[in-house]
């Protein structure tokens, strides 16, 4: 409503910039936003997805209806917050990694509607993938391992239930102890999630 006070044939230049370091992520949706408005906006990019900035760098510029710019600002922007955000915490941590042998995985705990997305940004930072729902691996926790009796009963039924149905899926064990790590080791899982474990 706000957008209709400017007059129709208005035209204007805008230009993004950073306001801190960050890996930049979300230009194809941020491009998007703009596309479903007004064929006729331009956005000219400076950098591409993965690449870090510095505060105050210039992103991009756009070109065209106020109208339209003014409309889609907010939501473009909100991409591109969003999804640089993500990438920019994933960085960190493949950064502290970076000299060890282990990759940093994701969760599927994402926004609602934006799990592709975010999955995206996770790697644009240098992390990994883990699963993108429940259909792509089996993990086994607590209260899993409580029903079966034990982690090596859990991950043998597993194993079993993969073999009828003949498919290949890892099989993930979320361990709290160093005795579970040891177990869930001997029973042959293909992946353990350490559960609040403090780093000593």
């Amino acid at each position: 409503i706000t957008a209709a006070l400017i007059p129709e044939t208005a035209q204007c230049d805008a230009t993004v910039i950073s306001r801190e370091n960050a890996i930049i992520c979300g230009v194809a949706w941020f491009n998007a936003v703009f596309q479903q408005l007004d064929t006729g906006i331009e956005v000219t990019w400076r950098v591409k997805d993965g690449d870090a900035v510095g505060v105050n760098q210039i992103l991009c510029s756009l070109h065209g209806s106020a109208r339209s710019l003014l409309s889609g600002e907010r939501a473009a922007l909100t991409f591109l917050q969003t999804l640089s955000g993500t990438a920019t915490t994933a960085r960190g941590y493949a950064d502290a990694v970076h000299d060890l042998p282990v990759k940093i995985l994701d969760t599927r705990k994402t926004i609602p509607g934006l799990r592709t997305e975010k999955k995206y940004a996770v790697r644009c930072g240098g992390c990994h993938n883990h699963r993108h729902g429940l259909y792509d691996g089996i993990l086994i926790k607590e209260n899993h391992i409580l029903s079966a009796g034990s982690i090596t009963n859990a991950v043998g039924t597993a194993r079993n239930h993969l073999r009828d149905l003949l498919r290949s899926l890892p099989v993930e064990v979320e361990v709290e102890t160093l005795d579970e790590v040891r177990e869930a080791l001997q029973a042959g899982a293909d992946i353990l999630l350490l559960d609040n474990f403090n780093q000593e």
